[in-house]
Protein backbone atom coordinates (compact mmCIF):
# COMPACT_ATOMS: atom_id res chain seq x y z
CA UNK A 1 0.00 0.00 0.00
CA UNK A 2 2.46 2.17 0.88
CA UNK A 3 4.47 1.87 -2.75
CA UNK A 4 1.37 1.95 -4.07
CA UNK A 5 0.68 5.38 -2.35
CA UNK A 6 4.27 6.70 -3.19
CA UNK A 7 3.68 5.69 -7.09
CA UNK A 8 0.29 7.42 -7.13
CA UNK A 9 2.44 10.62 -5.65
CA UNK A 10 5.19 10.78 -7.90
CA UNK A 11 2.81 10.53 -11.03
CA UNK A 12 0.81 13.62 -9.44
CA UNK A 13 4.54 15.49 -9.42
CA UNK A 14 4.59 14.17 -12.96
CA UNK A 15 1.40 15.82 -14.49
CA UNK A 16 1.73 19.03 -12.33
CA UNK A 17 4.61 19.29 -14.05
CA UNK A 18 3.55 18.85 -17.31
CA UNK A 19 0.48 20.67 -16.86
CA UNK A 20 3.21 23.54 -15.99
CA UNK A 21 5.70 22.64 -18.92
CA UNK A 22 2.28 22.65 -21.38
CA UNK A 23 1.61 25.90 -20.31
CA UNK A 24 5.07 27.33 -19.77
CA UNK A 25 5.69 26.17 -23.60
CA UNK A 26 2.99 28.23 -25.12
CA UNK A 27 3.60 31.68 -23.44
CA UNK A 28 7.15 31.53 -24.60
CA UNK A 29 5.76 31.43 -28.26
CA UNK A 30 2.98 33.81 -27.91
CA UNK A 31 4.89 36.74 -30.00
CA UNK A 32 5.91 34.60 -32.78
CA UNK A 33 1.72 33.02 -33.29
CA UNK A 34 1.02 36.53 -32.63
CA UNK A 35 3.07 37.22 -36.12
CA UNK A 36 1.74 34.23 -37.67
CA UNK A 37 -1.71 35.24 -37.37
CA UNK A 38 -1.38 38.28 -38.18
CA UNK A 39 -2.81 39.98 -35.01
CA UNK A 40 -2.28 43.29 -33.10
CA UNK A 41 -1.90 43.34 -29.52
CA UNK A 42 -4.77 44.58 -28.49
CA UNK A 43 -6.75 41.41 -30.75
CA UNK A 44 -4.29 38.89 -29.08
CA UNK A 45 -5.14 40.54 -25.45
CA UNK A 46 -8.93 39.84 -26.41
CA UNK A 47 -8.05 36.08 -27.60
CA UNK A 48 -6.43 35.23 -24.43
CA UNK A 49 -9.97 35.94 -23.03
CA UNK A 50 -11.42 32.31 -24.81
CA UNK A 51 -8.05 30.92 -23.11
CA UNK A 52 -9.44 31.49 -20.23
CA UNK A 53 -13.12 30.87 -20.64
CA UNK A 54 -12.48 27.42 -21.74
CA UNK A 55 -10.78 26.92 -19.16
CA UNK A 56 -13.27 27.73 -16.76
CA UNK A 57 -15.81 25.71 -18.89
CA UNK A 58 -13.11 22.67 -18.44
CA UNK A 59 -13.00 23.28 -15.03
CA UNK A 60 -16.77 22.96 -14.38
CA UNK A 61 -17.53 20.39 -16.72
CA UNK A 62 -14.73 17.97 -15.49
CA UNK A 63 -15.43 18.42 -11.64
CA UNK A 64 -18.83 16.02 -11.81
CA UNK A 65 -16.67 13.73 -14.18
CA UNK A 66 -13.49 13.47 -11.81
CA UNK A 67 -16.06 12.35 -9.33
CA UNK A 68 -18.70 10.10 -11.31
CA UNK A 69 -15.75 8.25 -13.03
CA UNK A 70 -12.44 8.82 -10.49
CA UNK A 71 -9.03 10.91 -11.25
CA UNK A 72 -7.07 7.87 -12.26
CA UNK A 73 -9.78 7.67 -15.20
CA UNK A 74 -9.94 11.65 -15.99
CA UNK A 75 -6.39 12.41 -15.34
CA UNK A 76 -4.87 11.00 -18.15
CA UNK A 77 -7.49 11.82 -20.70
CA UNK A 78 -7.40 15.52 -19.87
CA UNK A 79 -3.46 15.16 -20.00
CA UNK A 80 -3.77 13.74 -23.67
CA UNK A 81 -6.32 16.67 -24.60
CA UNK A 82 -4.06 19.62 -23.28
CA UNK A 83 -0.94 18.00 -24.87
CA UNK A 84 -2.64 17.47 -27.82
CA UNK A 85 -4.53 20.72 -27.37
CA UNK A 86 -1.19 22.84 -27.24
CA UNK A 87 0.56 22.36 -31.03
CA UNK A 88 -3.02 24.01 -32.09
CA UNK A 89 -1.88 27.93 -32.04
CA UNK A 90 1.24 26.82 -33.49
CA UNK A 91 -0.85 26.18 -36.61
CA UNK A 92 -3.24 28.88 -36.35
CA UNK A 93 -3.15 31.30 -39.57
CA UNK A 94 -5.44 34.22 -38.74
CA UNK A 95 -7.60 35.83 -35.54
CA UNK A 96 -10.59 32.80 -36.46
CA UNK A 97 -7.94 29.63 -36.41
CA UNK A 98 -5.98 31.02 -33.21
CA UNK A 99 -9.25 31.60 -30.98
CA UNK A 100 -10.70 28.05 -31.90
CA UNK A 101 -6.85 27.09 -31.03
CA UNK A 102 -6.74 28.80 -27.39
CA UNK A 103 -10.68 28.06 -26.93
CA UNK A 104 -9.31 24.04 -27.24
CA UNK A 105 -6.29 24.56 -25.44
CA UNK A 106 -8.16 26.08 -22.29
CA UNK A 107 -10.49 23.38 -22.41
CA UNK A 108 -7.65 21.12 -21.78
CA UNK A 109 -5.60 23.47 -19.37
CA UNK A 110 -9.21 23.36 -17.13
CA UNK A 111 -9.71 19.60 -17.11
CA UNK A 112 -6.45 18.93 -16.64
CA UNK A 113 -6.21 21.22 -13.59
CA UNK A 114 -9.00 20.17 -11.61
CA UNK A 115 -8.55 16.58 -12.48
CA UNK A 116 -4.95 16.64 -11.16
CA UNK A 117 -5.98 18.90 -8.15
CA UNK A 118 -8.82 15.99 -6.90
CA UNK A 119 -6.39 13.66 -7.65
CA UNK A 120 -3.46 15.68 -5.65
CA UNK A 121 -6.23 15.47 -2.81
CA UNK A 122 -6.75 11.90 -2.84
CA UNK A 123 -3.21 11.54 -2.52
CA UNK A 124 -3.19 14.07 0.02
CA UNK A 125 -5.62 11.75 2.15
CA UNK A 126 -3.67 8.50 1.76
CA UNK A 127 -0.70 10.37 3.29
CA UNK A 128 -2.94 12.21 6.14
CA UNK A 129 -0.21 14.99 6.34
CA UNK A 130 -0.33 18.04 4.08
CA UNK A 131 1.68 17.65 0.73
CA UNK A 132 -0.21 19.76 -1.69
CA UNK A 133 1.73 22.37 -1.98
CA UNK A 134 4.67 20.61 -3.56
CA UNK A 135 2.79 19.74 -6.32
CA UNK A 136 2.23 23.59 -6.83
CA UNK A 137 6.10 23.94 -7.16
CA UNK A 138 6.11 21.22 -9.47
CA UNK A 139 3.65 23.23 -12.09
CA UNK A 140 6.01 26.24 -11.75
CA UNK A 141 9.40 23.91 -12.21
CA UNK A 142 7.78 22.71 -15.16
CA UNK A 143 6.98 26.42 -16.49
CA UNK A 144 10.69 26.96 -15.64
CA UNK A 145 11.78 23.67 -17.81
CA UNK A 146 9.38 25.50 -20.71
CA UNK A 147 10.82 28.44 -20.57
CA UNK A 148 14.61 27.05 -21.09
CA UNK A 149 13.23 24.49 -23.83
CA UNK A 150 11.25 27.12 -25.84
CA UNK A 151 14.31 29.75 -25.76
CA UNK A 152 16.66 26.99 -27.42
CA UNK A 153 14.50 26.00 -29.95
CA UNK A 154 13.69 29.76 -30.77
CA UNK A 155 17.43 30.19 -30.46
CA UNK A 156 17.65 27.10 -33.23
CA UNK A 157 14.70 29.06 -35.28
CA UNK A 158 12.61 26.42 -35.18
CA UNK A 159 9.04 27.32 -36.25
CA UNK A 160 5.85 27.83 -33.41
CA UNK A 161 4.44 24.44 -35.07
CA UNK A 162 7.34 22.34 -34.60
CA UNK A 163 8.38 23.05 -31.50
CA UNK A 164 4.38 22.66 -30.03
CA UNK A 165 4.17 19.38 -31.90
CA UNK A 166 7.28 17.77 -30.27
CA UNK A 167 6.14 18.97 -27.31
CA UNK A 168 2.16 17.87 -27.89
CA UNK A 169 3.34 14.51 -28.82
CA UNK A 170 5.89 14.13 -25.61
CA UNK A 171 3.01 15.22 -23.98
CA UNK A 172 0.54 12.31 -24.65
CA UNK A 173 3.23 9.91 -24.13
CA UNK A 174 3.95 11.02 -20.74
CA UNK A 175 0.44 11.54 -19.87
CA UNK A 176 0.48 7.42 -20.71
CA UNK A 177 3.52 6.68 -19.37
CA UNK A 178 2.49 8.13 -15.55
CA UNK A 179 -1.30 6.99 -15.81
CA UNK A 180 -0.42 3.23 -14.55
CA UNK A 181 0.44 4.83 -11.35
CA UNK A 182 -2.93 7.21 -10.18
CA UNK A 183 -4.49 5.57 -7.06
CA UNK A 184 -7.39 3.62 -7.88
CA UNK A 185 -10.88 5.30 -6.66
CA UNK A 186 -11.37 4.77 -2.49
CA UNK A 187 -13.56 1.62 -1.95
CA UNK A 188 -16.94 3.24 -2.05
CA UNK A 189 -16.29 6.88 -3.67
CA UNK A 190 -17.36 6.74 -6.79
CA UNK A 191 -21.11 6.94 -6.91
CA UNK A 192 -23.22 4.26 -8.04
CA UNK A 193 -25.17 5.84 -11.30
CA UNK A 194 -28.40 5.57 -9.23
CA UNK A 195 -27.52 8.08 -6.71
CA UNK A 196 -27.42 11.66 -7.13
CA UNK A 197 -24.54 13.22 -8.08
CA UNK A 198 -22.45 15.73 -6.08
CA UNK A 199 -23.23 18.64 -8.17
CA UNK A 200 -26.78 18.00 -7.46
CA UNK A 201 -26.80 18.33 -3.94
CA UNK A 202 -25.73 21.62 -4.10
CA UNK A 203 -22.36 23.66 -3.08
CA UNK A 204 -21.73 24.09 0.46
CA UNK A 205 -21.18 28.17 1.88
CA UNK A 206 -17.80 26.72 3.05
CA UNK A 207 -16.99 26.24 -0.70
CA UNK A 208 -17.90 29.40 -2.62
CA UNK A 209 -16.44 31.06 0.47
CA UNK A 210 -12.69 28.89 -0.09
CA UNK A 211 -13.75 30.06 -3.98
CA UNK A 212 -13.58 33.75 -2.68
CA UNK A 213 -11.08 33.63 -1.22
CA UNK A 214 -9.15 32.61 -3.89
CA UNK A 215 -10.50 34.20 -6.50
CA UNK A 216 -9.17 37.09 -4.65
CA UNK A 217 -5.76 35.49 -3.91
CA UNK A 218 -5.36 34.67 -7.50
CA UNK A 219 -6.31 38.09 -8.45
CA UNK A 220 -3.20 39.02 -6.72
CA UNK A 221 -1.13 36.28 -8.47
CA UNK A 222 -2.24 37.79 -11.62
CA UNK A 223 -1.17 41.21 -10.72
CA UNK A 224 2.50 40.13 -9.98
CA UNK A 225 2.40 38.17 -13.15
CA UNK A 226 1.12 40.93 -15.46
CA UNK A 227 2.53 44.21 -13.86
CA UNK A 228 5.48 43.96 -12.21
CA UNK A 229 7.69 44.59 -14.40
CA UNK A 230 5.93 47.70 -15.67
CA UNK A 231 6.07 48.50 -12.21
CA UNK A 232 9.65 48.71 -12.02
CA UNK A 233 9.86 50.09 -15.74
CA UNK A 234 7.69 53.12 -15.63
CA UNK A 235 7.31 54.10 -11.79
CA UNK A 236 10.80 53.36 -10.47
CA UNK A 237 12.35 53.85 -14.01
CA UNK A 238 14.89 50.69 -13.83
CA UNK A 239 16.49 49.59 -17.47
CA UNK A 240 13.92 46.75 -19.35
CA UNK A 241 17.09 44.06 -17.67
CA UNK A 242 16.52 44.75 -14.23
CA UNK A 243 12.86 45.49 -14.12
CA UNK A 244 12.31 41.73 -15.68
CA UNK A 245 14.11 40.72 -12.46
CA UNK A 246 10.66 42.10 -10.65
CA UNK A 247 8.72 38.77 -11.67
CA UNK A 248 11.54 36.82 -11.51
CA UNK A 249 12.09 37.92 -7.65
CA UNK A 250 8.38 36.69 -7.47
CA UNK A 251 7.98 33.40 -9.24
CA UNK A 252 11.47 32.57 -7.50
CA UNK A 253 9.93 33.09 -4.02
CA UNK A 254 6.94 31.37 -5.13
CA UNK A 255 8.06 27.95 -5.72
CA UNK A 256 11.01 28.05 -3.10
CA UNK A 257 7.53 28.85 -1.01
CA UNK A 258 5.78 26.15 -1.65
CA UNK A 259 8.55 23.59 -1.67
CA UNK A 260 8.40 24.58 1.96
CA UNK A 261 5.12 25.39 3.05
CA UNK A 262 4.32 21.44 3.28
CA UNK A 263 6.48 21.48 6.08
CA UNK A 264 5.12 24.14 7.46
CA UNK A 265 1.56 23.42 7.14
CA UNK A 266 2.35 20.26 8.79
CA UNK A 267 3.88 21.86 11.86
CA UNK A 268 1.52 24.83 12.44
CA UNK A 269 -1.15 23.91 10.37
CA UNK A 270 -3.18 25.35 7.54
CA UNK A 271 -4.89 28.06 9.34
CA UNK A 272 -1.05 30.00 10.29
CA UNK A 273 -0.06 29.19 6.40
CA UNK A 274 -3.36 30.95 5.22
CA UNK A 275 -3.21 33.92 7.91
CA UNK A 276 0.40 34.87 8.30
CA UNK A 277 1.52 33.84 5.08
CA UNK A 278 -1.46 36.52 3.59
CA UNK A 279 -0.34 39.11 6.31
CA UNK A 280 3.38 38.41 4.90
CA UNK A 281 2.38 39.18 1.31
CA UNK A 282 0.31 42.52 2.12
CA UNK A 283 3.48 43.74 3.80
CA UNK A 284 5.57 43.09 1.08
CA UNK A 285 3.41 44.24 -1.76
CA UNK A 286 3.17 47.49 0.27
CA UNK A 287 6.92 47.68 0.84
CA UNK A 288 7.13 46.83 -3.68
CA UNK A 289 4.22 49.89 -3.77
CA UNK A 290 5.62 52.89 -1.50
CA UNK A 291 9.36 51.92 -2.28
CA UNK A 292 11.37 54.78 -4.04
CA UNK A 293 14.51 52.53 -4.62
CA UNK A 294 14.36 49.56 -7.06
CA UNK A 295 16.53 47.30 -4.95
CA UNK A 296 13.98 47.53 -1.92
CA UNK A 297 10.97 47.24 -4.43
CA UNK A 298 12.86 43.96 -5.57
CA UNK A 299 12.90 42.73 -2.02
CA UNK A 300 9.08 43.63 -1.87
CA UNK A 301 8.32 41.74 -4.38
CA UNK A 302 9.97 38.60 -3.21
CA UNK A 303 8.41 38.61 0.07
CA UNK A 304 5.04 39.67 -2.11
CA UNK A 305 5.60 35.89 -3.28
CA UNK A 306 6.82 33.97 -0.66
CA UNK A 307 3.57 35.21 1.47
CA UNK A 308 1.49 34.37 -1.56
CA UNK A 309 2.88 30.79 -2.08
CA UNK A 310 1.23 29.00 0.67
CA UNK A 311 -2.03 30.13 0.41
CA UNK A 312 -3.96 29.03 -3.12
CA UNK A 313 -2.56 25.01 -2.31
CA UNK A 314 -4.28 25.48 1.41
CA UNK A 315 -7.43 26.49 0.00
CA UNK A 316 -7.78 23.58 -2.69
CA UNK A 317 -6.68 21.35 -0.08
CA UNK A 318 -9.92 22.22 2.06
CA UNK A 319 -12.24 22.40 -0.54
CA UNK A 320 -10.71 18.38 -1.37
CA UNK A 321 -11.37 17.13 2.03
CA UNK A 322 -15.18 19.10 3.12
CA UNK A 323 -16.49 15.99 1.23
CA UNK A 324 -14.40 13.29 -0.29
CA UNK A 325 -17.47 12.05 -2.86
CA UNK A 326 -17.70 15.17 -3.97
CA UNK A 327 -13.57 16.80 -4.61
CA UNK A 328 -13.95 17.03 -7.68
CA UNK A 329 -16.68 19.56 -8.01
CA UNK A 330 -15.78 21.60 -4.94
CA UNK A 331 -12.23 21.74 -6.09
CA UNK A 332 -13.74 22.58 -10.00
CA UNK A 333 -15.55 25.65 -7.84
CA UNK A 334 -12.30 27.16 -5.98
CA UNK A 335 -10.17 26.69 -8.98
CA UNK A 336 -12.57 28.30 -11.36
CA UNK A 337 -13.61 31.39 -9.26
CA UNK A 338 -9.40 31.21 -8.60
CA UNK A 339 -8.79 31.55 -12.27
CA UNK A 340 -11.55 34.44 -12.98
CA UNK A 341 -9.64 36.37 -10.38
CA UNK A 342 -6.19 35.74 -12.12
CA UNK A 343 -7.46 36.79 -15.14
CA UNK A 344 -9.55 39.91 -13.65
CA UNK A 345 -5.74 41.17 -12.18
CA UNK A 346 -5.47 43.23 -15.81
CA UNK A 347 -8.74 44.44 -16.25
CA UNK A 348 -9.20 45.45 -12.29
CA UNK A 349 -5.48 47.75 -12.26
CA UNK A 350 -5.43 48.41 -16.31
CA UNK A 351 -8.77 50.69 -15.71
CA UNK A 352 -7.24 52.42 -11.84
CA UNK A 353 -3.91 53.75 -13.70
CA UNK A 354 -6.42 56.21 -15.51
CA UNK A 355 -6.91 57.66 -11.99
CA UNK A 356 -3.86 56.82 -9.77
CA UNK A 357 -0.69 55.85 -10.37
CA UNK A 358 0.30 52.25 -11.12
CA UNK A 359 2.08 52.09 -7.59
CA UNK A 360 -0.89 52.77 -5.86
CA UNK A 361 -3.37 50.31 -7.36
CA UNK A 362 -1.58 47.98 -5.46
CA UNK A 363 -2.94 48.71 -2.38
CA UNK A 364 -6.64 46.64 -3.98
CA UNK A 365 -4.30 43.79 -4.03
CA UNK A 366 -2.88 44.30 -0.92
CA UNK A 367 -6.05 44.93 1.31
CA UNK A 368 -7.55 41.65 -0.64
CA UNK A 369 -4.25 39.63 1.42
CA UNK A 370 -5.21 41.21 4.16
CA UNK A 371 -8.93 40.01 3.94
CA UNK A 372 -7.90 36.40 3.73
CA UNK A 373 -5.85 36.84 6.71
CA UNK A 374 -8.48 37.74 8.43
CA UNK A 375 -10.86 35.07 6.69
CA UNK A 376 -7.88 32.40 7.27
CA UNK A 377 -10.06 30.65 10.33
CA UNK A 378 -12.28 29.25 7.79
CA UNK A 379 -9.92 26.19 7.09
CA UNK A 380 -10.39 25.50 10.71
CA UNK A 381 -13.63 23.72 10.20
CA UNK A 382 -14.76 20.70 10.59
CA UNK A 383 -17.41 20.21 8.01
CA UNK A 384 -19.75 17.33 8.15
CA UNK A 385 -20.28 14.43 5.40
CA UNK A 386 -23.42 12.22 5.37
CA UNK A 387 -23.88 13.09 9.06
CA UNK A 388 -20.21 12.45 10.37
CA UNK A 389 -17.73 14.54 10.73
CA UNK A 390 -14.84 14.58 7.05
CA UNK A 391 -11.39 13.73 8.20
CA UNK A 392 -9.72 16.36 8.87
CA UNK A 393 -6.13 17.00 7.19
CA UNK A 394 -4.19 16.43 9.40
CA UNK A 395 -1.14 18.85 10.82
CA UNK A 396 1.25 16.71 12.10
CA UNK A 397 4.05 15.04 10.65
Amino acid sequence: MERTLRAGRLATFAYFALNGFLMGVWIVHIPAVEDRAGISHAVLGWLLLLLGAGAFVGMQIVGPLTDRLGARTVVPVSAALCAAAVVLPGLATNVWTLGAALLALGLGNGCLDVSMNAHAVQVERGYRRPVMSAFHATFSIGGVLAALVGARTLSWGWSPAVTLGAVAVLGVVAAAVSAPALLRPEPGSVPSPESPTPSRRGTPRRIWALAALALMLMLCEGVANDWSVLHLRDVLEAPAATAALAYGAFATAMTVGRLLADRVAARYGPVAILRYGAAVAAAGLTVAALSPWTPLALIGWTVFGAGLSGCIPQLFSAAGHTDPDAAGVNVSRVAGLGYLGMLAGPAVIGPLTHFMPLNLTFFLPAAFCAVAACAAGILRETPQVAGKPARKCSSSV
